[in-house]
């Protein structure tokens, strides 16, 4: 089920991403730039607040969805991206070249997913698996049995 989750993410660039600005919660839409197994690239522009807040508090969570199915990862980001996927990134993401004149002008991090959560809303009942990549641990449940009664 880790593959499968892995691959849902591969196949759905656009997420829900969220920082933590202060004491409140920031959520915007992102784009994964490119993923290494568990590993999440992204890109974006110092001057953005959500690089400000990412360098001030690395702890994010994302969230996937569609046809029924999402994925949520937590972790923290990291900054140390080498140059050759910086260059990978800007020159296979044709949105970063219509924006910037070049992979130099962006601020690139990394997202080791720590704890990621697969949820099936489709079958009854629905499929909920949680996945400390950490730990290595796998907790199997059901999101039904999490519903109020």
């Amino acid at each position: 089920m880790l593959n499968k989750s892995l691959q849902f993410l591969s196949e759905h660039k656009e997420v829900a991403f969220a920082t933590c600005g202060g004491n409140l919660p920031k959520l915007r839409m992102f784009q994964v730039m490119k993923q290494d197994g568990n590993v999440l690239y992204f890109a974006t522009s110092a001057k953005k607040t959500v690089y400000r807040e990412l360098k001030e508090n690395p702890n994010v969570e994302l969230l996937a969805y569609a046809d029924n199915i999402s994925v949520r990862c937590s972790g923290m980001v990291n900054f140390y991206v080498d140059d050759d996927q910086k260059r990978w990134i800007y020159n296979h993401n044709d949105v970063l070249s219509r924006l910037y004149n070049s992979y130099d002008q962006l601020e690139y991090f990394c997202l080791p997913i720590a704890d990621l959560d697969y949820f099936d809303l489709s079958p009854t009942p629905p499929v909920n698996q949680h996945f400390d990549l950490m730990a290595g641990e796998i907790d199997n449940g059901f999101v039904g049995e999490r519903f109020c009664k």
